[in-house]
């Protein structure tokens, strides 16, 4: 007979894996490339573009503000948390809570698990398995569409491993310089035995030369959870970037807000 204390707290890790996935994008960083790029020169950019992007930025903090809902009720977060964001390249990120309000439940064992997950995913030995890039992907381009009033190029995505970090889906990215606009998929493997398939969205603007994200959503269904919807807003950005000279250079407040 299963425990029903066991199974609830199992219902909430699955929850909070559904979420996850989502988040391990946010920090494009990688390192050397492991894989010889492709000969597209649309994909040579977006892996050009990923390691300018871990050469540049230093390090961040950015305002981000969690919600989950629960079924079909998106007006109403069953759990809300907003957090200063602090993220250093040679640490990874760090958190401090701001406010929050919603099932403590929840907000311990769903949203806590995430910026847990999150400190670990960004440390600097681990960033790399999560990063777009043809170390991670085997990728295809398949033409163009408009984003935000912005022509993109279409690539699409397949993960080289099964991993609750990476996609199996769609990326769109500026033409110029392989820049991430919008990226659309499902987690290549399950991020829990109970968890059905995770929807994934995350939108992207250029701030200060680089792209950052400004919105994610991840959607998943099962049995056992119903609906659950994840999603979490980004603003402002305040950036340190390495200058001409290789030193530090702090960019002010960037807002992201509004933009979809």
């Amino acid at each position: 007979m299963v425990n029903p204390s066991s199974f609830h707290h199992r219902r909430l890790f699955a929850i909070g894996a559904i979420a996850i996935c989502l988040l391990a994008t946010a920090l494009c960083s990688t390192k050397a490339l492991a894989q010889r790029p492709d000969s597209n020169p649309t994909i040579q950019k977006i892996d050009a573009s990923v390691a300018a992007r871990d050469e540049s930025l230093l390090g961040y903090t950015v305002t981000e503000i969690y919600r989950v809902y629960r079924g079909a009720d998106k007006t109403h977060p069953a759990a809300k948390m907003t957090v200063k964001t602090t993220y250093r390249k040679e640490d990874g990120k760090s958190y401090v809570i701001l406010s929050q309000s919603g099932s403590e439940l929840l907000l311990k064992e769903v949203l806590g698990r995430i910026l847990d997950s999150e400190r670990m995913m960004t440390q600097p030995a681990n960033r790399a398995q999560a990063v777009l890039t043809t170390a991670n992907y085997k990728m295809t381009l398949k033409g163009d569409e408009t984003v935000d009033n912005r022509l993109c190029r279409m690539v699409a995505i397949e993960p080289k491993k099964n991993s609750p970090y990476l996609f199996r889906g769609t990326i769109w990215v500026d033409p110029q310089d392989g820049s991430i606009v919008k990226l659309e998929g499902v987690a290549s493997k399950a991020a829990s035995v109970l968890a059905g398939a995770s929807q994934v969205s995350r939108q992207y603007a250029n701030i200060n030369g680089l792209p950052m994200a400004t919105r994610a959503e991840a959607q998943a269904g099962s049995w056992l959870l119903g609906q659950t919807t994840i999603d979490i807003d980004y603003s402002g950005y305040e950036m340190t970037l390495r200058g001409g000279s290789g030193g530090p250079q702090v960019v002010g407040q960037a807002s992201a807000t509004g933009v979809r």
